[in-house]
C-alpha cells in the first residue's frame, strides 16, 4: 500500500469517526447527516442559557501586588446576559462589583448622571488606566443603548483605584469571573 493510500484510508476513517460522534457536518444535524437525507421535521431552536441571578456585592482583595493596567473594556451582547469584559495587563487585581444607586466621580466628588436607572458600580485595586507618563489607556467604552447595560463609564483613575460603571435600568443578576491568558475580569448582567 502506497503513503497515499494509507493518507486516504485514514481521512476517510476520521471523517467516519467524528460523523458516528455526533459532529455535526455543514449543512444538518448529526441524525440528518448519518441517517437521512430528508430535513427534520422541526427545526433546530438554540435555548439560551439562564441570565446569572445574584445580586449580593462581590469583593476579592489582592494587597502586595503591582498595580494591573486596565487596557480597555468590551461589551457583548447574548441572548439572556450582556458580557463586560475588562482587558489588563499585569494580572487581575483585587476588586468590588456592587449594585449603586449613585457614583460620583474619584478625586473630584463630581456626581454622575445614571439617567434615572442604576449602575454596576466595578473598583480595580490596585490597578491603573494611564501609564506611568500619565497617557490614558481607557476612557470609557462607547455603548448602543439597545441591551441590558446602556453605557460603560469610566468613573476614576485616582491612588490605584479604577472605577468602571455599567449602566442599567434596575438592578439585575450578576456574574464575575476572572480569567488569564491574557488576564481578564468578566462581568455577565441578565436581561
Amino acid at each position: 500500500m502506497t503513503p497515499f493510500v494509507r493518507a486516504a484510508f485514514a481521512f476517510l476513517a476520521c471523517g467516519a469517526a467524528l460523523i458516528s460522534c455526533g459532529t455535526t457536518p455543514p449543512g444538518g444535524t448529526p441524525a440528518e447527516s448519518a441517517t437521512s437525507a430528508a430535513p427534520a421535521t422541526e427545526p433546530h431552536t438554540a435555548t439560551a442559557a439562564p441570565g446569572p441571578t445574584g445580586t449580593a456585592p462581590v469583593r476579592v482583595a489582592r494587597d502586595g501586588m503591582d498595580p494591573a493596567l486596565v487596557t480597555g473594556v468590551r461589551l457583548g451582547r447574548h441572548p439572556s446576559y450582556d458580557r463586560v469584559v475588562v482587558d489588563l495587563d499585569g494580572g487581575v487585581p483585587g476588586y468590588t462589583v456592587r449594585w449603586v444607586r449613585e457614583l460620583h466621580q474619584d478625586g473630584s466628588g463630581t456626581p454622575i448622571d445614571l439617567k434615572g436607572g442604576r449602575a454596576l458600580h466595578i473598583q480595580l485595586k490596585p490597578a491603573d488606566a494611564h501609564t506611568e507618563d500619565g497617557k490614558p489607556t481607557w476612557n470609557g467604552t462607547p455603548v448602543a443603548p439597545s441591551g441590558t447595560v446602556t453605557a460603560i463609564a469610566k468613573t476614576g483613575d485616582f491612588e490605584g483605584v479604577v472605577g468602571i460603571a455599567l449602566l442599567t435600568g434596575s438592578v439585575k443578576g450578576f456574574e464575575v469571573r476572572e480569567l488569564t491568558g491574557p488576564p481578564r475580569l468578566v462581568v455577565d448582567v441578565a436581561h
